[in-house]
């Protein structure tokens, strides 16, 4: 088939078309990043948490795994809702999303002995 004038139209349109229809590229900023998953270990004794900080970005999911090395303890966070006990000589884990930022306060909410009261840590969420 011969490439007439009409032909080539068409052909040099279609191709002119696929060209516009191609999907840009998408650009990523840091902030709208995927979260990431965070792992930490804690440890609790002598009505103490070791570490008693932990930093995480703003919708990360996060993974605590917390062991008790002498009597029961609990861990909570208010603002997340959060309450899990922790036996005495064994351990805890869970997940969950940490999706608002802030400094939000750990501690142990058991009332058995005054020293739970005062013992307490920092969970920080930096904003994206």
């Amino acid at each position: 088939m011969p490439l007439t004038r009409r032909r080539l139209g068409l052909l040099l349109f279609g191709v002119g078309a696929c060209v516009l229809a191609r999907p840009r590229p998408v650009f990523v900023a840091a902030q709208d990043e995927a979260p990431g998953r965070r792992e930490f270990s804690l440890t609790a004794k002598d009505y103490r948490w070791s570490p008693d900080r932990l930093e995480v970005n703003q919708n990360d999911l996060v993974r605590l795994t917390i062991t008790s090395e002498d009597i029961a303890y609990s861990f909570a966070i208010d603002e997340y809702r959060i309450v899990r006990r922790v036996p005495a000589g064994g351990t805890t884990r869970f997940e969950f999303q940490a999706d608002r930022a802030g400094t939000f306060r750990f501690y142990s909410n058991l009332t058995n002995d005054r020293a739970h009261a005062a013992m307490q840590g920092q969970f920080v969420v930096t904003p994206r």
